[in-house]
């Protein structure tokens, strides 16, 4: 497992964007997953400032996902 970032905001009622570690960027399509290890979503974009990237995640469902949760790529 390895981290993709932490929640930042939820746009809608699909899409999280997440703030990432430009030092662990993962690639786009990559599946993300919560602390219990649930499929939360895909990965789809990486915007933003080279140091510090954002992420976008667009959910299979609903977000259950709450500001300042950890997320994990498969």
């Amino acid at each position: 497992m390895k981290f993709v970032g932490r929640v930042d905001s939820i746009c809608g009622k699909r899409l999280l964007i997440l703030r990432c570690d430009a030092a662990q960027l993962p690639r786009l399509n990559t599946e993300v997953a919560d602390r219990r290890l649930r499929s939360v979503g895909r990965l789809v974009e990486v915007f933003g400032n080279i140091k510090a990237p954002y992420a976008a995640v667009l959910c299979y469902n609903r977000c259950t996902c709450v500001p300042g949760e950890k997320l994990f790529a498969k």
